[in-house]
């Protein structure tokens, strides 16, 4: 058995698309285009605001 790496940046984006498509009618592409925004967005933010 293999293990399989995922980046803990992936793995944020699968947490943010599964939480959007669970709260909205979007499509599993929308979803995850969104997820790259919103973490992006997140992101930007300074380390004491978040």
């Amino acid at each position: 058995m293999t293990a399989l790496f995922v980046s803990r940046y992936e793995a944020r984006i699968d947490l943010v698309q599964k939480t959007l498509r669970d709260h909205s009618k979007l499509d599993e592409k929308a979803a995850a285009a969104l997820a790259v925004q919103v973490l992006r967005a997140l992101d930007g933010l300074p380390e004491q605001v978040r």
